[in-house]
């Protein structure tokens, strides 16, 4: 019974603890980081110059808030595929809040993993 108890407090010290921090906000800047900065690094998009994650470019291509930026990371438009499936149940929302909040300051020097 006492080998139970050490193997047991044994594992619960050494488990990975990265589920057990992580945070929405790092989660959401993660899951970017994975499937969206490598076209759109910093907000800015390498394919297509007016197609950006700034404020601006957002507002001016009718995309109006974070339900928006979810429903295009999901969904995709235009030549860009949608990412739905591989961000999983949730992640494109958590993605377009954190977009949305990245957009209203300016993508202002935080790395997506904050």
């Amino acid at each position: 019974m006492v080998w139970a108890a050490v193997l047991g407090l044994s594992l619960l010290i050494s488990w990975p603890r990265a589920a057990y921090g992580a945070t929405t906000k790092s989660l959401a800047g993660s899951l970017f980081e994975a499937h969206c900065a490598g076209c759109h690094v910093n907000g800015g998009n390498i394919l297509r110059r007016g197609k950006t994650l700034k404020l601006a470019a957002l507002e001016r291509n009718g995309v109006g808030g974070p339900e928006a930026i979810a429903a295009i990371a999901a969904g995709g438009i235009g030549q860009m595929g949608g990412y739905g499936a591989v961000l999983g149940e949730g992640g494109a929302e958590l993605v377009g809040d954190w977009v949305w909040q990245q957009a209203l300051n300016n993508w202002a020097a935080e790395s997506p993993k904050a």
